[in-house]
């Protein structure tokens, strides 16, 4: 997993709580240190870990704490991606074009990161599909980013998000409806 969402990891952790959470959230983890470099991959393991260990803490299941940091992750994915992104889309449109503008970018450009893979269909105008595929088994993240999306662009309340399958399996279908 890329650093940088090690780095919004400790971020979040040190808004919602304080710095000492992150760094018993490290200690809980077994990790040797909660400094992370944008620069570097780091094991998958290690974000489960944290994960796992924040979600203790907060008392909820590591999938909804999955979920929270997904919408959290948004506003600085869109600064990181503003380039891809066209000023006329709002929260579908960004869903059906992230495989192909933001993703393959990612893999060309970091070979090393594997973002997960995203097959898009437009059922219509307010509908979309979204069947995420990664080992990684994170489609609460991805449910979070899309309710983010939703944010960011200030349609959440016409944003209806439903998993149609576990969100912990390697493949998750992801029904987002926007009503008019």
């Amino acid at each position: 997993m890329h650093g940088t969402i090690f780095s919004l990891l400790k971020r979040y952790v040190q808004t919602q709580y304080d710095h000492a959470a992150w760094v018993r959230l490290v200690e809980a983890a077994g990790l040797t240190s909660g400094d992370f470099s944008h620069k570097e991959v780091y094991p998958d393991e290690h974000l489960y870990a944290l994960v796992g260990q924040a979600a203790v803490a907060a008392g909820i299941p590591p999938g909804e704490l999955h979920e929270k940091f997904g919408e959290y992750l948004v506003p600085d994915l869109m600064y990181m991606y503003k380039r891809f992104v066209k000023p006329e889309w709002r929260t579908l449109d960004m869903l059906e074009h992230t495989e192909h503008s933001m993703h393959n970018q990612v893999r060309r450009e970091h070979p090393e990161n594997s973002p997960p893979v995203l097959n898009v269909q437009r059922l219509n105008e307010n509908e979309v599909l979204i069947d995420y595929v990664s080992p990684r088994r994170m489609g609460g993240l991805a449910v979070g980013i899309v309710r983010g999306l939703a944010a960011y662009f200030d349609e959440a309340d016409r944003i209806d998000v439903q998993p149609t399958t576990s969100e912990e399996g390697q493949r998750v279908q992801i029904h987002v409806r926007r009503t008019p």
